[in-house]
């Protein structure tokens, strides 16, 4: 089995469901009392907030390769950063160490393709929902067809997301008007929606909605750990 590097406090809340889906997998993979071979570098959100709002994300980037660099010397075998925002700084990261990062874009693309879906909704920070580092990947490697909400909704899917879960706050209310939102993206075209932040399935869940929801924090989870079993 090999061993993954997370790098997590990113937050904290969904940095959890990482530890706990990968160990559910491998158990579920291997049974009795087996658990994943993991490594935990976990940041103090925010400073990492902070960071990302002031636009400086080349300070950002190296806090993340140092991270990622540091649990590499500690025996990870594999990278996974436990989050989608800081995925804008992925390529840098990868380019600094020598083992493997395992792209959250990657792994949801895939899982899409799988289900025969070309154009998809976009939820996430304004960070992932307007800049390039994520739309265009799923667009250019995986000739997806990526729509996002108009300007108001997405700053309310921005705030809802760093007032709210990323310090564990769910509220009945903003549901509904994540709910709106998919319901809107639907009336656009859209076959599916990307959960492009990982506290966002934190709120919403399939059974609220009837469009496939593609829950990045599970996938990605999931699939690095698979990876960390074969052999």
């Amino acid at each position: 089995m090999k061993t993954i590097g997370l790098i997590g406090g990113m937050s904290w809340e969904s940095s959890h469901e990482y530890y706990r889906i990968i160990n559910e997998t491998v158990k579920d993979y291997l049974g009795g009392l087996h658990s994943a071979k993991s490594i935990m570098y976990s940041f103090d959100f925010d400073e990492i907030e902070s960071l990302q709002h002031q636009g400086k994300w080349v300070e950002l980037g190296q806090l993340v390769i140092d991270a990622a660099q540091k649990l590499e010397k500690g025996g990870a075998d594999l990278i996974v950063i436990c989050t989608n925002t800081v995925h804008k700084v992925a390529d840098e990261v990868q380019n600094n160490i020598n083992i493997p990062l395992w792209h959250i874009v990657d792994a949801t693309a895939e899982n899409i393709n799988e289900k025969g879906l070309r154009k998809v909704g976009l939820l996430g920070t304004k960070f992932t929902m307007e800049e390039g580092f994520y739309k265009n990947r799923l667009t250019e490697k995986y000739g997806l067809q990526v729509i996002i909400p108009e300007e108001e909704k997405r700053q309310i899917v921005h705030d809802i997301i760093y007032r709210e879960l990323v310090i564990g706050i769910i509220k009945e209310r903003s549901k509904a008007k994540f709910i709106e939102i998919i319901h809107q993206l639907k009336t656009m075209g859209v076959e599916g929606v990307i959960l492009g932040c990982t506290e966002i399935p934190l709120l919403i869940k399939q059974e609220d909605v009837d469009l496939p929801l593609f829950d990045t924090t599970t996938i990605h989870a999931s699939s690095a750990a698979k990876y960390a079993l074969r052999t």
